[in-house]
């Protein structure tokens, strides 16, 4: 009998579990509001008043400590997907190797202001090189990804002299979206944008980036993306967002970085060919654009200090997808 007894407790307990866990996923999640407010961060994150065009904008960033000191800084420039916080493995292995790790999200992206005007490369370049100068840095590594990888070339040529390497992780921007893609008016990408649900973003992540992760890594990124459509601000983001759009395609980098000198690294996913506008391309020119690794072993050829490495089986988020292969060879050049 008291076995009976227990074993229907137990059941009963298990229900209740259940229930509580299944109505605790199905209650609303209050929205994050655009600087991400409710989205946790890795490290504390600061903010550095900047100026953009006239107007008074904040920049967040994590500042984190090595490990062991070696007296060198990286900092780590992110993609246009994805908030600062997904470096969080390389700010690790950095520190760890002794580098002092500075993350910014840059002004437009992640916990920074979404400002009301244009975004344009040349002035986050600027805010960069302004958070440096208030941490007292005076030369750094540059680790970028995707967009940042852009934003990292240009940072290289503008200030050649605050730059001791360059590594550019799966960097969009190897080719001209122009001769390719049509302009399309900022208003029509709003709306296809607002238009994007969570599930159609996440296999629009899936296909342009060749993500090699479970579905449940990539959950982050749809977060940070959709619960802040709650926001009263949500328009102001969008807004923002579609504007790094049209600054990747309107400000291109690629006839720049075979003019580098800075020691620079490629790494590249073979299965990368992430290549923003592909849709919107006459369909008979599609085929031609993002053919990324090929791309980056043609202009490091071209610079008078610099190589590609290509990871097989790998997608967009190489430092995710490939952690080790992609440890060995940024520590492996950064210690030269």
């Amino acid at each position: 009998m008291n076995r009976i007894f227990l074993a229907a407790l137990a059941a009963a307990l298990l229900t209740f579990q259940l229930t509580s866990t299944y109505a605790a996923d199905a209650t609303p999640r209050e929205p994050y509001g655009i600087a991400l407010e409710g989205f946790a961060y890795p490290y504390p994150v600061h903010l550095l008043p900047v100026v953009n065009d006239g107007e008074q904008l904040s920049m967040a960033y994590m500042d984190v400590a090595a490990a062991r000191p070696n007296g060198r800084t990286v900092v780590l420039l992110h993609g246009r997907n994805f908030p600062s916080s997904y470096w969080a493995p390389v700010i690790k292995m950095l520190s760890e190797a002794g580098f002092r790790v500075v993350v910014p999200d840059q002004v437009g992206f992640g916990k920074s202001s979404k400002p009301a005007g244009e975004l344009h490369f040349d002035n986050l370049a600027r805010n960069t090189i302004a958070l440096l100068d208030h941490l007292k840095v005076d030369k750094a590594e540059i680790v970028a990804h995707s967009l940042g990888g852009m934003l990292g070339v240009r940072v290289a040529r503008a200030y050649p002299d605050r730059l001791v390497h360059l590594v550019l992780t799966a960097p969009i921007g190897l080719e001209d979206y122009r001769l390719y893609v049509p302009p399309t008016p900022t208003e029509k990408m709003i709306e296809t944008e607002d238009k994007l649900t969570a599930d159609g973003y996440r296999k629009q992540l899936q296909t342009n980036y060749a993500i090699k992760l479970p579905a449940e890594a990539i959950t982050p990124f749809i977060e940070a993306r959709f619960n802040i459509k709650g926001s009263p601000d949500y328009p102001r983001w969008l807004r923002a967002f579609v504007s790094s759009g049209q600054m990747i395609y309107r400000e291109p980098v690629a006839h720049e970085i075979p003019l580098i000198a800075t020691p620079t690294l490629f790494i590249m996913g073979a299965d990368d060919h992430n290549a923003p506008g592909r849709p919107l391309a006459p369909e008979a020119l599609r085929a031609k654009m993002g053919q990324n690794a090929e791309l980056a072993k043609q202009l490091a050829a071209k610079m008078p200090n610099a190589r590609a490495e290509v990871i097989p089986d790998t997608g967009h988020l190489v430092f995710l997808e490939a952690p080790e292969t992609y440890k060995e060879l940024v520590l492996g050049f950064l210690g030269r």
